[in-house]
């Protein structure tokens, strides 16, 4: 309540100061001016007589004072003659016929930014959100926007709550917390079907937050964790059966020849005997099966041999 207040004495105050603009002031001041000197010249002043150019100038000053106007290049003025309207003025220099012409609203044709929001809305799933967005619209016709609404203003800003509350009602929380571009372009339009009788069209609407209870947020929280601990098991099982899937189609290949599986233990034991100071303990089965005695004893001579300050028998 109390933002309306401070918007409808802004827009009082901005009409108040459009009755006088400094041209006017000028012209009122020169025109009194005139008259005074006239006054002077002809020795009213003087011999104490009226000084009765100088009130003949008091006419036609604030006739130029109050007839005389300017509308910005985005401003339009609505001018009534008694109370009727009768023509749309502006931008730039117009007259008025003071007493006879009024000028009730002044009406910005630039590109308007309005917040709104939407405070502890129910879901469709009932759950309470805050929302806020964000309108940008345009007054297109200034003589439906000051004829057709008491405060188009206001009346945009009730328009696009409600069209708001109205979405959200429909909609599920998932739906609203990733179809933000859907609901943007539907509050679009549902605002634009409001406010076209009113000479304004709604350009765009952008959500700007979504706002859950604290206590769901955590939920929502633990349950994309666990989601991506399950997709981690997942894919940690798949791993180990793949790894399976290539031992056992390792232990058909060394099962059928014997060569590559003696191949594949002198590999081993080059790639634990390598290192300085390792230590490879064998199962005795294996070293009859695979002739690892014999490969290891082989190994060996080769790591020797590989020692620096080592020479050749």
């Amino acid at each position: 309540m109390t933002d309306k207040f401070e918007r409808v004495k802004r827009v009082k105050s901005l009409a108040d100061q459009k009755q006088v603009n400094p041209i006017s002031m000028s012209l009122c001041l020169i025109v009194l001016a005139i008259g005074f000197v006239a006054s002077a010249l002809t020795g009213q002043l003087a011999r104490g007589a009226a000084p009765v150019w100088l009130l003949l100038s008091i006419v036609p000053a604030f006739y130029l004072l109050f007839a005389f106007k300017i509308a910005n290049q985005w401003e339009k003025a609505i001018v009534l003659r008694f109370g009727k309207f009768t023509r749309l003025v502006g931008p730039g220099l117009f007259w008025i016929v003071p007493l006879v012409e009024t000028i009730p609203a002044w009406i910005d044709q630039r590109v308007m930014v309005t917040p709104f929001k939407a405070e502890r809305t129910l879901t469709r799933d009932t759950v309470p959100v805050d929302v806020d967005a964000v309108l940008f619209w345009v007054v297109w016709d200034a003589q439906k926007a000051a004829l057709e609404v008491e405060n188009y203003r206001d009346a945009i800003a009730w328009a696009a709550q409600t069209a708001l509350r109205d979405i959200i009602g429909k909609m599920m929380l998932a739906d609203i917390l990733i179809g933000r571009e859907k609901i943007d372009a539907e509050l679009q339009t549902i605002i634009d079907q409001r406010t076209t009788p009113w000479g304004v069209t709604a350009q765009s609407v952008e959500i700007r937050d979504v706002v859950i209870p604290a206590a769901l947020e955590d939920a929502m929280s633990r349950q994309a964790q666990a989601e991506r601990e399950r997709q981690a098991r997942v894919i940690l099982g798949e791993s180990e059966k793949q790894i399976a899937e290539s031992f056992r189609d390792a232990a058909e290949v060394y099962g059928t020849n014997a060569t590559a599986l003696h191949l594949r233990a002198m590999n081993m034991l080059f790639e634990g005997l390598k290192e300085k100071g390792a230590l490879v303990i064998v199962p005795s089965s294996a070293v009859d099966t695979m002739n690892l005695g014999g490969l290891s004893g082989v190994t060996a001579l080769a790591q020797g041999a590989a020692k620096p300050g080592s020479t050749n028998g």
